[in-house]
């Protein structure tokens, strides 16, 4: 069996679709010949928690955790606030003095991440654990991007090939602009980001674009796999209540706030009783104050079935029972790059999508592609209310129908494949 030693801050108990990513892979590579040996965080910092995720890692995996030291709790007393509690996001908007501040320590005393601090340790580490539990290939997954920094220095030290994965790309990341960083952070970052790409011996990505964009500042074979969506996952049955459900999953950002959305869905409810009567939104994930007062303002906060954050099996029961879901980007013409983790889990649904940001992006790409669904740019508001409108007229004449178009690309079984491939011919085994 070979095996590929992956460093990564996110893994079971943590959520999301960071963690996801790898825990699939992990489970399926094993079919495909590789052992997953995972090193991450014993102590990570964790806002959202998802133990189910761990019942999917298969008993061959080794997990290695290793303690870590992270500034966030001094973030938190800094500014008042509890543990547990999510620090000051890094967005637009008005910010207090307090929060001005952390953000300047957190860029530019912290480079690349707050997680810097595990590099050194855990590089350490690393390199004794290898000598006596040799590995083919090691693997990086960042954000957080200082996990690249630990595979580069295990690889100059060993001699090991390695992949940089990213699940975002590092200095075009659309909100860095949002961080007070000075010029010397800037080139401190670039010269990082270059030195990783160059020395790796491959790079990965999860979308064409930021395939594109490595491609072109890199000698270094850059590959691309996205994220996907399990099989055995999407096996239960839909299980429709009656209701017109509008639905989203996951984290709901303030920047992404489709402010249009709940305009045209403002309108149509006070122009239609029975409308009115059938809509529901149901927001199954961490959803920020700022877009329950949004829906509320459009008139539509009795609309609104607020579950909260969801574990992953759950989140995936929503998706399935949804009569329409909706995928709105972040507001951020950057973000065109971007492929949401979630989106592969939507496609997985067969449930008529609304996508909402750049109608030229990556998404939009994907979308057209599996005939999924539309993808409306932010104002596009004649566009947004001629597809809730059919799928209206659809849902009472018996309901939306499913799509149909070719998604198995992006099962992880099929990504799995993929990835083996690439390990495989960087390690020449």
């Amino acid at each position: 069996m070979k095996r590929v030693l992956v460093i990564t801050y996110y893994w079971p108990p943590s959520g999301g679709s960071g963690v996801q990513r790898w825990v699939k892979f992990a489970k399926y590579l094993l079919g495909e010949g590789w052992q997953c040996v995972v090193c991450t965080p014993e102590n990570p910092d964790l806002i959202a928690e998802d133990s189910t995720l761990g019942e999917e890692i298969p008993p061959e995996v080794e997990v290695i955790r290793r303690p870590i030291t992270e500034p966030y709790e001094a973030y938190r007393k800094l500014l008042g606030r509890k543990k547990g509690q999510a620090v000051t996001p890094i967005s637009s908007g008005s910010k207090s003095f307090k929060e001005k501040v952390s953000l300047y320590i957190r860029g530019n005393f912290f480079v690349p991440d707050p997680r810097v601090w595990w590099v050194r340790p855990t590089a350490r580490f690393l390199k004794k654990y290898l000598k006596d539990h040799p590995v083919d290939v090691i693997v990086t997954t960042g954000p957080p991007q200082s996990m690249h920094l630990i595979g580069q220095k295990l690889s100059k030290a060993t001699g090991i090939p390695w992949i940089p994965d990213f699940r975002d790309p590092w200095t075009k990341m659309y909100y860095l602009k949002h961080l007070p960083l000075t010029k010397c952070t800037w080139r401190r970052l670039e010269r990082m980001e270059q030195s990783v790409i160059d020395e790796a011996s491959a790079v990965l990505t999860v979308t064409p674009l930021v395939q594109e964009f490595y491609a072109a500042k890199t000698k270094t074979p850059v590959a691309m796999i996205t994220n996907g969506f399990d099989e055995e996952d999407f096996t239960a049955l839909a299980e429709p209540d009656g209701f017109f459900n509008i639905t989203h999953t996951g984290l709901f950002a303030k920047d992404g706030n489709p402010l249009v959305l709940w305009k045209v869905l403002g309108a149509m409810a006070a122009a239609d009783p029975e409308f009115r009567a059938n809509l529901r939104l149901r927001l199954a994930g961490k959803t920020d104050p700022e877009v329950l007062q949004a829906i509320s303002e459009a008139g539509i906060k009795d609309n609104v079935v607020n579950l909260g954050y969801c574990v992953h099996a759950d989140a995936v029961r929503e998706q399935k029972s949804a009569t329409v879901l909706i995928l709105p980007l972040r507001h951020d013409p950057d973000y065109r790059i971007i492929l949401p983790g979630k989106l592969f889990e939507y496609l997985a649904s067969r449930r008529p999508m609304l996508g909402i940001g750049q109608s030229d992006g990556a998404m939009a790409r994907v979308v057209s592609d599996c005939a999924a669904g539309v993808v409306c740019e932010w104002e596009d508001e004649e566009g947004m209310r001629r597809f809730l409108s059919d799928a209206w007229e659809a849902f009472k004449a018996g309901g939306v129908k499913p799509t149909s178009g070719d998604v198995s690309a992006f099962t992880r079984r099929a990504t799995a494949h993929s990835l083996a491939g690439l390990l495989e011919k960087v390690s020449g085994k």
